[in-house]
């Protein structure tokens, strides 16, 4: 893959830089944005078991469906995405903000992550808050309760739910202060997330799209590649290192 002379320049000048993630990065490591095409959990729409009425309704059942995707995102490594977002660090100021809930940034080794969505790996107590950073059994067995008598619930945003508002404070902080933006995976419309790359090409920064297709947000983009973030990424890097210092 070729990658322009003032591209490179460009982005070897930057201090700091954001890599703003999508279902598209965790897609290369075999998840599924939601489902897969077969199983039990076809007969049910996301937005049915997704949010905190049908929980509250049928505790055991969107516990049940959250355990089935935990061990699909269990089974899954992060991949050469993941890992070469890692690799950035030695370079830049790294951060990463991602959409997706399955842990694999951390588990890759990304120092600064702001989860928008939660992370599935984790629970928390619908009544007395505590959270619960350990998993449970992959088994089925029924919702946990806490020691107050309280509903387990996974920590993850359902529809109807506000975003954290630490994760994303932070992930607009850091969207300002970027010198580039890397858009990958994503098309960026699931709003108010979709607003950061327009706060980070406002102050300034480079929008660099990384997917496997044009979307959205293309035009609006400094510079698109149209492949897998597993491929892209690994030889830009090569690319930089390689690149002479302007």
């Amino acid at each position: 893959m070729n990658f322009e002379s003032g591209f490179l320049s460009r982005l070897k000048r930057a201090k700091k830089v954001v890599f703003f993630t999508g279902a598209g990065i965790s897609a290369e490591s075999g998840i599924p944005t939601f489902r897969g095409k077969e199983g039990i959990w076809n007969k049910f729409k996301p937005e049915e078991l997704a949010n905190f009425d049908a929980f509250i309704k049928n505790p055991d059942m969107v516990w049940e469906w959250y355990q089935y995707r935990r061990k699909i995102v269990g089974s899954a490594n992060p991949n050469k995405a993941h890992e070469t977002i890692v690799e950035f660090e030695k370079y830049f100021e790294v951060t990463v903000v991602t959409q997706n809930v399955d842990n694999l940034h951390r588990r890759a080794g990304s120092s600064h992550v702001y989860e928008l969505h939660g992370n599935i790996e984790k629970n928390y107590c619908v009544k007395c808050r505590t959270h619960f950073d350990i998993p449970f059994s992959e088994e089925p067995k029924g919702v946990p309760v806490c020691d107050c008598g309280g509903l387990i619930r996974p920590d993850v945003v359902w529809f109807g739910e506000l975003l954290p508002h630490d994760q994303y404070q932070g992930a607009e902080e850091a969207s300002e202060d970027s010198d580039v933006f890397f858009i990958i995976g994503t098309s960026a419309l699931v709003y108010p997330a979709a607003y950061l790359p327009e706060i980070a090409r406002r102050a300034g920064a480079m929008l660099v799209e990384v997917n496997i297709e044009a979307t959205e947000i293309s035009d609006r983009c400094d510079y698109s590649f149209y492949d897998k973030a597993g491929t892209v990424l690994p030889e830009l890097l090569k690319a930089l290192t390689s690149h002479p210092q302007n």
